[in-house]
């Protein structure tokens, strides 16, 4: 006869100690961890370093402006949380907040090179630039612009403290003989490309990005050469899982194939559909068949805002080209270009329709002149209105701000034009409320406008 008692009391055992293993495999285990995306989400708050600088971030007329700050704006759409900023001036503030672990993101132009992928996490690739020598154009003439990196000993070559470009002038310093360049950490690399165009120096070192957002401001510069391999910019994150990373990468690849991307680098870098230089033999042309459409509407807003009208139809063709039509990228439209906020606010319906527009554009630029305080007077009140229309009224307040520091008369034209291109410094915007902004566009938008207004007025004594 069989025994089972000693077979049932090893099965016993089994399973008493297999019971107890698994009650301890469950008490040890580790909790499962929420991912730094889903901790993102639950702040409903997406926390960005982010660089103040025209290829980055800035503040514009009315908005938020930059190629990398729509980039960013969109994935925090995306993943359906707000942007919170933490606003730097230079990269290395950039590269310090990251290292003290600020924030999610940071978004500075900064490329993904062997050094910087040993200290941080990046994202994905988004962009492709190379480092490009920028030199005045003047310079064929003199047969001295470089053709190699030989041809750069002798020049004077001006590059930003603690660039990428400074540590490549180190290294063709080391690699050819003769070559001596200049670090200034006084300026930015758009201002080394403004002195490099008014030649008060050589050339300058700057990616092409940078270079192709400056060039249509600096027609006399030109690119000599290329100091660099292709390199890629990318974000940086922080430490931790690759939920954010891996979250970045699928919003760029559909960001990509919907054509978003490429209509985002075509509005910032081709500058197609922006309109800020014309052609004066076009200008004549559309002066006979353009303006009679509209001409009645420019007078009507006269005898209503107290504008001159030709004062209107030169800032309108500034705008839009006297093109009921023209819309751009960032959603202004019709013939004085309102935003949808400006049209709501004025109780305009269709921005697309001359006649509401050009009231619309007319009573806003009143409202903005009566802003003003009485001891502007003059032209020097359109100017100051026109170029508030530009830029936005706090950046024109900025520069009175700034005009007072410099012993400058803030109620002047004459010396705010002088001080407006200032706001694009460092060393002065980060001391003012609105920050950053391009200054010398306001400049030459009020010129631009003084321009189509002279011809204008000349056409009508003709006419008369």
């Amino acid at each position: 006869m069989t025994n089972y008692k000693p077979k049932l009391v090893v099965a016993v055992l089994f399973f008493i100690v297999g019971w107890q293993a698994s009650l301890f495999y469950v008490n040890t285990s580790k909790p499962e961890t929420t991912t730094l995306l889903e901790k993102i989400k639950a702040k409903k708050r997406l926390d960005v370093v982010i660089l103040n600088a025209p290829t980055v971030y800035y503040v514009g007329s009315y908005k938020e402006h930059g190629f990398e700050y729509e980039l960013i704006s969109s994935y925090a759409k995306e993943i359906g949380v707000d942007l919170n900023l933490t606003v730097v001036y230079t990269a290395s503030e950039a590269l310090q907040k990251t290292r003290d672990g600020i924030g999610d993101i940071t978004v500075a132009s900064l490329s993904d090179t062997s050094s910087r992928i040993k200290e941080f996490k990046f994202g994905p690739q988004y962009y492709t630039i190379e480092e490009q020598l920028i030199c005045n154009s003047g310079m064929h003439k003199t047969g001295t612009i470089p053709k190699s990196i030989e041809d750069l000993a002798g020049l004077n070559i001006v590059v930003g403290k603690d660039t990428s470009y400074e540590a490549t002038m180190r290294k063709l310093a080391q690699e050819v003989g003769g070559i001596d360049f200049s670090i200034s950490d006084e300026y930015s690399t758009e201002q080394l490309l403004e002195l490099t165009h008014n030649q008060k120096i050589d050339c300058t070192v700057a990616d092409s990005n940078i270079f192709l957002i400056n060039q249509r401001y600096y027609p006399d510069l030109v690119r000599t050469l290329a100091l660099s391999e292709k390199k890629k910019l990318a974000w940086m994150l922080r430490e931790g899982d690759n939920s954010v990373k891996d979250s970045l990468y699928k919003w760029l690849n559909i960001y990509e194939h919907s054509g978003k991307m490429a209509e985002l680098r075509d509005f910032y870098y081709s500058f197609l559909g922006i309109f800020d230089y014309y052609d004066t033999t076009v200008f004549y042309k559309r002066l006979k068949t353009r303006l009679p459409k509209y001409e009645k509407y420019f007078k009507e807003a006269e005898e209503k805002y107290n504008i001159p009208w030709i004062l209107l139809a030169a800032q309108s063709y500034q705008e839009s080209h006297w093109n009921p039509n023209a819309k751009s990228h960032t959603g202004v439209r019709g013939m004085m270009m309102l935003t949808q906020s400006t049209a709501k606010q004025m109780d305009v319906k269709n921005r697309l329709n001359a006649k509401e527009s050009i009231d619309a554009g007319a009573r806003y630029l009143s409202m903005m002149e009566q802003r003003f305080p009485k001891e502007i007077k003059g032209k020097s009140r359109w100017a100051f209105t026109l170029a508030a229309y530009n830029v936005g009224m706090g950046h024109v307040h900025d520069a009175q701000t700034l005009a007072r520091k410099l012993n400058k008369n803030p109620y002047s034209w004459n010396d705010i034009k002088k001080v407006l291109p200032l706001l694009s410094q460092k060393k002065y915007y980060k001391h003012l409320k609105y920050g950053y902004a391009r200054g010398d566009e306001p400049v030459r938008y009020v010129n631009s406008i003084q321009h189509y207004l002279d011809i204008i007025h000349k056409d009508q004594l003709e006419k008369n």
